[in-house]
């Protein structure tokens, strides 16, 4: 009798695994729901390095992709008008792009110290561009050398070091979850610009099955996919075998950007992606990638005033996780393998808030509502995803007139917290009454503080604490026990 149970067990595991089996169309794949690990970490760094950060140039245009340097080759070769005097100046107007992968050496790059820039600052993740749409891979990728017709990646070609390899490996003994950037596309690959079918069959397929077989990415973010549809792509094919047949089937998170006709598409699959922009809201997985400048590869255009402040990267992150989304932030790296200074120490100052107050970051929800306005009109929020030119730092600055941001919520079982942008010593949560039984505690130094109900609102007393003994902004209060 025991052996007939058992019998049936395992073919009732075996019918149930066979049901799990994705087929190669969308709606067998939108089954498949994104694992809970992207929904709870929230917070990522974006890695674009390649022979861009050679010349590492771009003019600085605000909510502009001509701002962004490792578009360098395709500039030139559009003879754009604002890469063109740089370029002619200091590499002369015969030198052409190929000419930089002996300048890119990486000769500093220390794995090790990039891993632990990255855990310092709070991230729960990585993803570094594995191949830009220039083509040069960062690992040993054989179908790269076979159709440039050259060693065309950082083992074969100058660096002659595995540098996403290397990265991988410091990343994940760090205890972070590791990804890749991948350009579907080439803008000037040969076999590309000659059998675009032949291109995705010969080159594109293999080469990232070889990079998910060798180096198993706990993230795939798939990019210069808008030349062709899915189908050209066979990228159903493709996700059919990642979630079915590879080494990370279980555990890889994917995003929308896999043909001309997927992005904001598929929300059951895939994750939104926006980039530079306003980002979407919590009825769908979502991401907003930027950089700390205008660039997301290296650019030495800019200057101090270029890069986001403290304040904006914080800020950002909290409005993002508070309406539901992770952010992904970019970092470029120089030619010889440096993260800068100023990348380090806004990364840095991220992980000190975070130490502080990430309870209210990791593993949370988003609450009815992600903000709580002031009196006054609320300004209107752009609905694109794309350079949309959002901010969540204008957005809490007073106005004469104009509604504010004076609180960002997010929630994690029956607590809610409450980011406030600034100091206020009587914090007022309008329209909620908390039970009897609410505790409220500033993280900031973990003391409870005074909360009772006013009317229809919640009031929280901050008045009790001394100058100097709590920071000046971006405080979160702890409400228990209220949801």
């Amino acid at each position: 009798m025991k052996k007939k149970y058992l019998l049936f067990c395992l073919i009732l595991v075996s019918c149930t695994v066979a049901a799990q089996k994705y087929q190669p169309n969308w709606a067998s794949l939108n089954t498949r729901k994104i694992p809970e690990w992207f929904g709870q970490d929230k917070f990522g760094i974006f890695i674009h390095w390649g022979l861009y950060a050679v010349p590492s140039y771009a003019p600085v245009i605000p909510n502009s992709g001509e701002s962004y340097a490792e578009w360098y080759w395709y500039r030139l070769a559009e003879k754009n008008k604002s890469f063109m005097p740089f370029h002619n100046k200091n590499y002369g107007a015969d030198f052409e792009y190929p000419r930089f992968e002996p300048m890119f050496k990486a000769e500093l790059f220390d794995p090790t110290q990039w891993a632990d820039v990255f855990k310092a600052s709070g991230a729960r993740y990585v993803v570094l561009t594995s191949k830009h749409h220039e083509g040069y891979c960062l690992w040993n990728s054989a179908e790269a050398d076979r159709s440039w017709g050259r060693p065309w990646n950082a083992v074969t070609g100058t660096p002659r070091r595995d540098l996403l390899g290397d990265l991988t490996g410091a990343v994940k003994a760090a205890g972070l979850k590791m990804g890749y950037y991948y350009s579907l596309y080439e803008w000037y690959n040969p076999l590309w610009q000659k059998d675009r079918k032949r291109y995705v069959t010969e080159h594109m397929l293999p080469q990232l099955k070889d990079l998910v077989n060798k180096y198993k990415p706990s993230l795939i973010f798939a990019d210069g996919e808008w030349d062709l549809p899915d189908t050209a792509w066979h990228s159903p094919e493709l996700l059919a075998w990642l979630f079915n047949e590879s080494p990370v089937a279980k555990d890889v998170v994917v995003n929308d950007r896999w043909g001309n006709n997927t992005r904001e598409h598929n929300t059951g699959a895939t994750y939104t992606t926006s980039e530079y922009g306003g980002g979407m809201d919590a009825s769908r997985v979502w991401e907003e990638s930027q950089g700390i400048g205008h660039s997301y590869g290296y650019n030495r255009n800019e200057k101090l005033a270029d890069y986001k402040t403290e304040r904006e990267l914080i800020l950002m992150l909290v409005d993002i996780v508070s309406r539901g989304g992770n952010l992904l932030l970019d970092i470029g790296p120089t030619a010889d393998g440096r993260i800068p200074v100023i990348m380090q120490q806004r990364l840095t100052a991220i992980g000190n808030w975070l130490k502080v107050n990430g309870d209210a970051i990791y593993g949370t929800q988003a609450y009815t509502r992600p903000v709580q306005w002031s009196a006054g009109t609320i300004p209107g929020k752009s609905g694109k995803s794309y350079m949309a030119g959002y901010s969540a730092a204008a957005l809490v600055a007073p106005k004469k007139d104009t509604a504010h941001i004076e609180l960002f919520f997010t929630r994690k079982g029956r607590d809610l917290y409450c980011m406030l942008p600034d100091y206020q010593n009587k914090l007022v949560i309008k329209d909620l009454n908390v039970p009897a039984n609410t505790t409220a505690v500033l993280l900031a130094n973990n003391k409870e503080v005074k909360v009772k109900n006013a009317g229809k609102d919640c009031w929280v007393d901050l008045s009790g604490f001394k100058p100097g003994e709590l920071p000046g902004e971006l405080l979160v209060v702890k409400l228990k026990n209220v949801l």
